[in-house]
């Protein structure tokens, strides 16, 4: 049985990957929830169906897709911390800055809890993972690595088949580029990549046929 354990349930209309990790071997079923998009209700029902218990909920960026559900699940899980990178803490309640402004819709929730400190550890049971900074979709998007267990949580950075949207107004295409080719691609082929949106991939994969891995001078059109 793999130590690591994550399932992913799409939610709302932009279908946004919420992930639950857990150590499958920790006694006290502890678990993340990870970005909690839109229209929460079968996350929060399979958390609490499966006897798990949320240490935190996690965020990779903060645009609207990823943290609609933030409130919903705060309270149906009262106490639990919502961390994310410090340079997107005031996108939670600015809808200009989370985007949501921009489809006529606009989300707004409560203060972040504490951050996600790049090059830091955090423990989830027995296992150890690494928050890496991978900005360019966003200025504060991060990635949740576990080497022991060959998983990567990769956000809206790296997709199967594709990248993050680098053309909002806080996106940065070479930081993209460096994202992708400096951190993501310094991964072990094997990792498994756990995507914002879309099936899960693994770095080999993405290394030897995603085409924005392929031309080091895409990060400079436009």
């Amino acid at each position: 049985m793999a130590r690591v354990e994550i399932r992913g349930t799409p939610l709302g209309p932009f279908e946004t990957n919420c992930w639950v990790v857990r150590d499958a071997l920790d006694a006290t079923r502890g678990c993340w929830i990870v970005d909690p998009g839109a229209m929460p209700r079968p996350v929060i029902e399979a958390v609490r169906s499966g006897g798990l218990v949320p240490s935190a909920i996690l965020l990779t960026h903060a645009h609207a897709d990823h943290i609609a559900g933030v409130e919903e699940v705060r309270a149906a899980f009262p106490g639990v911390p919502v961390l994310l990178h410090r340079a997107e803490h005031a996108f939670l309640g600015d809808p200009q800055l989370n985007l949501s402004a921009f489809v006529g819709l606009p989300v707004s929730v409560g203060a972040a809890d504490g951050a996600l400190e790049p090059g830091s550890a955090l423990e989830l049971g027995g296992t150890r993972w690494r928050v890496l900074h991978t900005p360019g979709h966003s200025p504060g998007s991060v990635t949740l690595v576990c080497d022991e267990a060959g998983e990567a949580i990769v956000g809206d950075t790296l997709f199967a088949g594709s990248i993050g949207r680098v053309d909002f107004p806080t996106s940065d295409p070479a930081a993209m580029h460096r994202s992708l080719h400096e951190v993501l691609m310094a991964l072990p082929d094997a990792v498994r990549a756990h995507p914002g949106h879309g099936p899960s991939t693994t770095i080999g994969r993405e290394r030897a046929s995603n085409p924005w891995l392929q031309d080091d001078g895409w990060a400079d059109a436009g």
